[in-house]
């Protein structure tokens, strides 16, 4: 928060104070307490803030807060919004089963609300409670105001010149005028009814991914009225809708929708939290993105926009980050979690006045403390059946599996999930790493789980650059990564195929930058991954030389195809169908602003439209030959008398690779993909049959000739797909016979139909 807004939140706060009665307390005056409010026993459950009618058939609204081991609860109910509002409190003096509960007779929705949470203060053992803190509800499912983070909001004093850093002190101003409120909501009403909600229910083996930032994505977009760009309902208007559709993607991930703070040091630099995950809010949507209001209007929004979503035939995907919170270690704020009971809530190291860090961002959530886990899935479970979610992803879903320590995929959190009537129908992929020791677990997760497959990305990337030592790696990441995934009953699909994802060079940088351009993110360009394994083409940056420009176009080519040509499911990150640009930028958390946001006027330009005209071209036909979204493993044995396989691999000389070929650092790899027999049935028991493919993956920087494999594979070849030509508008519909050489311009894929 600016001086100014400090100043001016201080100087609301301190007219509200003058206004109440003032009572004399050893000869001074001072402003009297905040007028306290009865309440009634109300329930223990469910948690968090519930309207409903009450004994009498009176109105009101149960609170229910798990704080273990809490002296004292107080609800503070405020009379409107900003930092002038006046303050009531309620003592919650119902405690069952650890949780502190009441019913309030009178309060409706969009009445604002917090909590402060009194016990010890004992940072040594973990203990933080302060009361002059308010609190964020866990459960609350709307939030309206941002997170400011002046001094006032740290449970510690921690701007004594003397004593800056230091959190054993505790602060004893209050918060209240620099933090958001929950709001409650009304659960009933027309966006409760699901009715005429129809959830697409695609099957993995036919699901495309398209990861998307609402902001980013609708802010410049001009099809959508200008005050719907950046929210929930520009992310439904049609426009949005039609380019989703028409490009043929069967998903959105959205990044992280839960409400969200910003770090202390990027306000500092003027800058804010722009991809959202520094979570503080579980069940409520990130009020920044609704255009209707934010006193519980952005619920609905949010609803409709899943359901406009649904009716388009696309399912949505939350990414969440479940694994730590926004208030830090144990130098940052006191916001929610940590001052309602930080023993219970966070892994804390041996000295408790550290936390266990297995995150990267200060602390970890203790998933295995039953209340933390209650937390995550009533959170998951809410957003499928009352907010219409059809999966998540997990981001550094290793550190929800950790046990004490180790992780664990036996664990509590996997064991629920794997359990959970509503859960495990859902989609649910796993970012499969986090920060600790023995936390990268690609290929570990079990069924029921997709995972993000990141030795996919490094086998691409490094084929187009001509930087694998052989194509062994290559083999198994275009085939569906058998050697990770082929066990206890998991398929193809629990793989998530990807080249680029939110967090490093989109596409075209890929091809672009060499080296990370992070400075404007204020941090020396110290951020950021050093392992980009890109290429510039010669150039760095962005240059006007055309052979430059023409090479990076075919290499966004090569990299799209062969992405969408790979067994697996695929997935896109928004704007790389068209050549977005983040300038080098490898870690754009926090720029939201041009950087970031998808630039609708490449659609339209003619050196990038050819991009999207082969991306949806590729997922058209992927989406009409099941041979290519195969739900079940190669087995790479014959299937009849003729020696014909389910896949084969050819070298440039059209003969079946050796041992000794897989071992070369070949540059040109030959993939057959066989329609005939495909493992499975369709919807009515029948065969599944389709054509055949020959996919050709040249990465050298000369032609090189492919002799076409004769048969039993095929009498003649016609090319769908030649990466090497800028105008990707139809197919080449080149006929070639079998068993004739063909020149692969350099850098290039041949896909060719097999007949």
């Amino acid at each position: 928060m600016s001086s100014a807004a400090e100043q001016e939140a201080v100087a609301g706060k301190r007219a509200a104070d003058e206004a109440r009665p003032s009572v004399v307390v050893n000869g001074a005056r001072r402003a009297a307490p905040p007028p306290t409010v009865p309440a009634w026993p109300g329930t223990p459950v469910p948690l968090g803030a519930r309207f409903r009618t009450g004994p009498g058939q009176v109105a009101g609204t149960n609170f229910a807060l798990w704080a273990g081991g809490a002296e004292a609860v107080e609800l503070c109910l405020f009379d409107g919004p900003g930092p002038g509002a006046r303050e009531s409190r309620v003592r919650l003096t119902e405690l069952t089963h650890e949780i502190w509960h009441g019913f309030v007779p009178g309060v409706l929705p969009g009445q604002r609300y917090g909590y402060r949470v009194h016990g010890r203060w004992d940072p040594w053992t973990g203990a933080r409670w302060n009361p002059a803190k308010l609190l964020l509800d866990p459960y609350a499912r709307a939030v309206d105001g941002d997170f400011a983070l002046p001094p006032q909001v740290y449970g510690h004093v921690r701007d004594w010149p003397e004593q800056r850093v230091a959190d054993t002190v505790r602060d004893e101003r209050d918060s209240a005028p620099f933090v958001p409120k929950g709001v409650v909501v009304h659960d009933g009403g027309p966006d409760d009814e699901w009715t005429y909600d129809r959830r697409p229910k695609t099957p993995w083996a036919d699901s495309v991914i398209y990861e998307l930032h609402v902001r980013g994505f609708t802010k410049r977009h001009p099809g959508i009225p200008e005050e719907l760009r950046g929210t929930y309902a520009g992310l439904a208007h049609p426009a949005a809708v039609e380019h989703l559709t028409r490009l043929g993607v069967t998903a959105v991930e959205l990044l992280p929708v839960h409400q969200f703070a910003h770090e202390s040091h990027l306000l500092e630099r003027g800058l804010r939290n722009y991809w959202g995950y520094n979570s503080v809010g579980y069940f409520a949507p990130h009020a920044a993105y609704a255009a209707s209001g934010t006193t519980g209007e952005q619920v609905g929004e949010f609803r409709r926009m899943v359901r406009a979503l649904h009716a388009a035939g696309i399912e949505v995907i939350l990414d969440v980050v479940y694994n730590h919170t926004a208030e830090a270690g144990e130098l940052g704020p006191t916001l929610s979690l940590k001052g309602i009971d930080n023993c219970g809530y966070y892994r804390l190291q041996s000295d408790a006045r550290r936390y266990a860090d297995y995150t990267g961002c200060g602390n970890t959530l203790h998933v295995v403390q039953p209340h933390v886990l209650r937390l995550i899935t009533d959170s998951l479970r809410y957003w499928v059946t009352e907010m219409g979610v059809d999966g998540f992803r997990f981001d550094l879903a290793a550190a929800l599996a950790r046990s004490m320590h180790d992780v664990d995929m036996l664990s509590p959190f996997l064991a629920v999930i794997a359990q959970d009537p509503v859960l495990r129908r859902v989609k649910l992929i796993a970012e499969p790493w986090d920060v600790g020791s023995g936390g990268y677990q690609v290929g570990a997760f079990p069924p029921l789980w997709t995972e993000w497959n990141d030795r996919y990305r490094g086998a691409v990337r490094d084929f187009w650059r001509h930087a694998l030592p052989d194509v062994r790696e290559m083999g198994y990441r275009l085939s569906g990564s058998s050697d990770l995934y082929a066990w206890g009953g998991r398929r193809p699909y629990a793989s998530v195929n990807f080249v680029t994802a939110h967090d490093g060079f989109t596409l075209r940088d890929l091809v672009s930058y060499e080296r990370k351009h992070n400075e404007a993110n204020g941090e020396g360009n110290r951020d950021g991954s050093d392992d980009n394994r890109s290429w510039n083409c010669g150039t760095e940056g962005e240059t006007d030389d055309a052979a430059v420009g023409a090479l990076r176009r075919r290499q966004l080519r090569n990299l799209m195809t062969t992405l969408l040509l790979s067994t697996g499911v695929p997935m896109l990150v928004a704007g790389d169908e068209m050549g977005r640009t983040q300038r080098g930028s490898n870690n754009a958390y926090c720029q939201d602003n041009e950087i970031s946001w998808v630039d609708w006027s490449l659609l339209e330009d003619p050196e990038w439209r050819p991009l999207f005209e082969l991306t949806s071209r590729l997922l058209a036909l992927r989406h009409r030959h099941p041979v290519l979204r195969r739900r079940a493993f190669f087995s790479g044995r014959p299937h009849s008398a003729d020696g014909l396989r389910d896949l084969a691999w050819f070298t440039a000389r059209g003969t079946e690779m050796t041992e000794r070929d897989w071992y070369s650092p070949a540059a040109t790899l030959g993939m057959y993909l066989s329609g005939r027999d495909i493992p499975g049935r369709d919807e009515r028991g029948e065969a599944i049959c389709d054509d055949s493919f020959l996919a050709v993956l040249h990465a050298g920087a000369a032609p090189a000739e492919f002799v076409l494999p004769g048969p039993p594979w095929a009498e003649r070849y016609e090319v769908l797909v030649d990466t090497g030509r800028e105008d990707q508008a139809a197919e080449p519909g080149t006929a070639h016979p079998a068993g004739a050489p063909v020149t692969v311009p350099a850098r290039t894929v041949l896909l060719l139909r097999a007949g």
